[in-house]
């Protein structure tokens, strides 16, 4: 005799990755689910930005072929990841100062064969990077004792030219921290599922639509299809826990559920846990989180302007990784340049700035056009810094039926968005583990 399964009622606070991720897989598992997204549009930190009747996002964000969770979800709402993506091999373009680009082997071999030929370092730096990677293999991507990743390069004879013109980018792309705070088994985390497995798994995705087009909005779709609910410009205002159930209260009135998924921001998670007296330890966890910065700076020059490649990195400037949003998402003549982690330019203003960037961008490529317009992203708390040894709250609360998803909580992985949507899945998986 099949025992009966308990019914569950699920509301999750906020719509972005991690919240949509958790609501798709109830949703699929048939638990009726209730999104409450306080903006006016879904995505979170990945969503669709509107200026100057421009379709852009508040930050570019790209992503792996190794997320297979987040294309995994993607296709499931209706996304067709050779549509909505333009794929690349892994490539690094650092304009005439370093390249490396992967040739189509299999894993590692695609990535040594790519040190081996990378432009722009002695020979003797191409083989040291390369025993570096096999070096990282042979221990499984696991270190004995948490370092930074400054620290790990200097233990494995990775010199300054090195470090500069290939790791210290990758990491900053990676984990938005500089190498002197950033976590080194972290760094480790990612170059293991993106360089170590197949050769796919390396490959760079760049957007062809808004971020809120590409998951959240479709996800709502697929939850209200389902039977669930998706509350948009409703924001949850309390959370109060009751004897074996929680209530929201909510702009628009007090609703009761069997479990809740808290996915919001850090800081605005903090603030709701801080007033549950058996989540103290939770909210301190998440008060404790130091945050990082990304920067985006949109520029709209006249259609003819392009850069030499899709996404191509700027050495030592304002000015870190550039996107040819023409090439991309045939915006023709927009730029976005991205300016990830803490410096210097969080303390000038965004006019000045864009002016920099604008500048940088007539020195590297002869770029003389005026820009019509620019647009300045500044994403102040975009990410935590991934430190190491960091405790990050868990998705399993000291109350059994409200749980945390969002890529500050406990992973392999830093801030990105597969990190987030596996902690989406994680809270959805515990709620379906608690119907049985």
């Amino acid at each position: 005799m099949v025992a009966e399964q308990k019914p569950v009622t699920v509301a999750v606070i906020g719509g972005g990755y991690a919240g949509m991720a958790a609501a798709v897989e109830l949703a699929a598992c048939g638990v009726a689910v209730t999104v409450f997204e306080s903006a006016k549009q879904l995505g979170g930190r990945a969503r669709a930005v509107h200026y100057n009747d421009t379709g852009l996002d508040n930050g570019q964000h790209l992503l792996l072929g190794c997320y297979r969770e987040t294309l995994r979800l993607i296709e499931l709402v209706g996304g067709d990841i050779e549509q909505d993506f333009l794929r690349l091999p892994l490539q690094l373009d650092l304009h005439g100062q370093f390249s490396l680009k992967a040739p189509r082997l299999p894993a590692p071999f695609h990535l040594l064969v790519a040190l081996l030929k990378a432009c722009g370092l002695t020979w003797n730096e191409r083989i040291r990077a390369a025993r570096f990677m096999l070096a990282l293999r042979r221990m499984k991507f696991r270190l004995s004792r948490e370092m930074t990743v400054a620290e790990l390069l200097v233990k494995y004879g990775q010199d300054a030219d090195l470090t500069f013109k290939l790791w210290e980018p990758l990491c900053i792309a990676a984990l938005n921290t500089p190498i002197r705070k950033a976590s080194a088994q972290v760094l480790l985390n990612v170059l293991r599922d993106s360089l170590n497995r197949k050769r796919a798994d390396s490959d760079m995705l760049l957007p062809r639509i808004n971020f809120t087009a590409l998951f959240p909005q479709r996800a709502a779709a697929f939850v209200e299809q389902n039977g669930g609910k998706v509350c948009i410009a409703c924001g949850v205002e309390a959370i109060i826990p009751q004897e074996d159930r929680i209530e929201l209260l909510t702009s628009q009135g007090t609703h009761s559920f069997s479990h809740v998924i808290c996915a919001v921001p850090p800081v605005v998670a903090g603030k709701m846990l801080a007033t549950i007296a058996a989540l103290e330890s939770s909210a301190a966890q998440i008060r404790n989180l130091e945050h990082q910065p990304i920067y985006t700076v949109y520029l709209q020059y006249p259609n003819h302007v392009t850069l030499p490649h899709a996404m191509i990195g700027l050495h030592q400037h304002f000015s870190q990784w550039l996107f040819d949003k023409g090439r991309i998402a045939s915006q023709h003549g927009l730029l976005a340049a991205v300016i990830s982690a803490e410096g210097i330019h969080q303390r000038l203003g965004q006019e000045v700035l864009a002016q920099k960037v604008i500048a940088e961008l007539q020195e590297a490529f002869g770029i003389a056009d005026t820009p019509q317009w620019f647009k300045v992203i500044a994403e102040k708390r975009a990410t935590f810094c991934c430190s190491p040894g960091l405790q990050r709250p868990s998705q399993q609360t000291q109350l059994s039926n409200l749980l945390l998803a969002g890529d500050y909580t406990a992973g392999d992985y830093p801030a990105t968005l597969e990190g987030a949507v596996l902690s989406g899945l994680r809270c959805a998986r515990l709620v379906l583990a608690a119907r049985k």
